[in-house]
């Protein structure tokens, strides 16, 4: 697969604002491990299982190690390293070790403390390295929210993706046509679209259910189909969701849960900006949705998106999140009950901006 073309000013100023923001640690470097990071920092696309590994120093310099086979690649680093992820096209298992001996034999000098990624940090690293450590899982999964343009559009590029799914969806979805087949078209819209195999494709694809993958079964006429989806475009995101009415004449029950989903995004968009509480956003939406029990709304209101497909801010009760600039959120109301056969779930995508949410998934929305 090509590189994207790699923007080095976006990913320097990534590896700036990842050092500010640890220096006060008192650490000599940062070891970045998970591959995620790895790409935010240096915008090196290495997929599983494959395992890179970059190492920001205090002056600046950015040493990235990984496989062999991408060494004529452009990437935002001042040292380029590479590890034997095969041997005689073979893939070797031992990837993080791997990976971690050409990374110990450039460091000469034993570093006193380490910011690292517990999550991903290797025991590689703690026999070879008798060393202070600091986690900063939850630093980089913070400073990742703040999506700058090269990520954008990327993600972007993935939504197009999803738009023209969706498009494919509602000319073949009817009754009588079978799930699985439903997935395969839509797989190789995706494919068309993006020119280029995804680097993900998810999540639901059921009719008659709250959400699931595609089964070997027919849908039926009155059954509501949830189409959840998310593909990868070179190692970015996108999540939206839309339901299609299977025989496309939707009762006047669901037609009032639709309603009812959609009045959520009135919400969202009168009162998402920077700094308000996540929390507070999810209980008003769920009072909204609770009215009209006994239809169920029993799952998040939404997350953020980009390097994974599910990431910060969550909208969430569990957690305390504010919104800040730079969030590309993903908000998804639904509603659930036998007599909608089986539910309503519709999710939209906004960019948190200075002056409240842009959309970004202005398509149809329709049952």
């Amino acid at each position: 697969m090509p590189n994207p073309i790699v923007d080095i000013e976006a990913c320097r100023g990534r590896q700036q604002r990842l050092w500010n923001t640890i220096e006060p640690l008192g650490v000599d470097c940062a070891l970045l491990s998970r591959r995620e990071s790895v790409q935010w920092l240096t915008g090196a696309f290495v997929q599983s299982p494959f395992e890179p590994l970059a190492v920001l120093a205090a002056d600046g310099h950015m040493m990235l190690i990984l496989p062999e086979r991408q060494l004529g690649e452009t990437f935002a680093v001042d040292e380029l390293l590479g590890y034997e992820a095969k041997w005689h096209s073979t893939t070797r298992y031992d990837q993080h070790a791997a990976s971690s001996v050409v990374l110990q034999s450039r460091i000469k000098t034993t570093p006193k403390r380490i910011a690292c990624e517990f999550s991903s940090f290797g025991p590689y690293h703690l026999l070879a390295w008798n060393t202070a450590m600091v986690d900063i899982d939850s630093i980089v999964a913070e400073l990742r929210r703040c999506k700058d343009s090269d990520e954008l559009a990327l993600m972007r590029r993935a939504n197009e993706a999803n738009q023209a799914m969706y498009e494919r969806a509602r000319q073949i979805v009817e009754p009588g046509v079978n799930e699985l087949d439903v997935y395969s078209e839509l797989v190789a819209v995706a494919v068309r679209t993006l020119g280029e195999p995804p680097t993900y494709f998810g999540q639901d694809f059921r009719s008659a259910s709250r959400g699931g993958a595609p089964r070997d079964r027919v849908v039926q006429a009155g059954e509501l189909f949830i189409l959840d989806l998310g593909v990868g475009f070179r190692g970015y995101h996108s999540d939206n969701a839309r339901t299609i009415a299977v025989d496309h004449q939707p009762s006047s029950a669901q037609q009032h849960a639709w309603a009812a989903c959609t009045a959520v995004f009135q919400l969202v968009e009168r009162t998402v900006q920077a700094g308000i509480s996540c929390r507070q956003v999810f209980h008003e939406a769920n009072e909204q949705l609770n009215r009209h029990q006994p239809w169920v709304f029993d799952h998040h209101l939404g997350h953020g998106v980009g390097l994974a497909p599910q990431e910060g801010p969550h909208i969430n009760p569990r957690w305390n999140d504010t919104f800040a600039e730079g969030d590309f959120i993903a908000v998804e109301p639904g509603l659930y009950h036998e007599e909608l056969r089986s539910g309503i779930r519709i999710e939209q995508n906004y960019l948190v901006t200075t002056d409240g949410v842009e959309l970004l998934s202005d398509w149809p929305l329709g049952l």
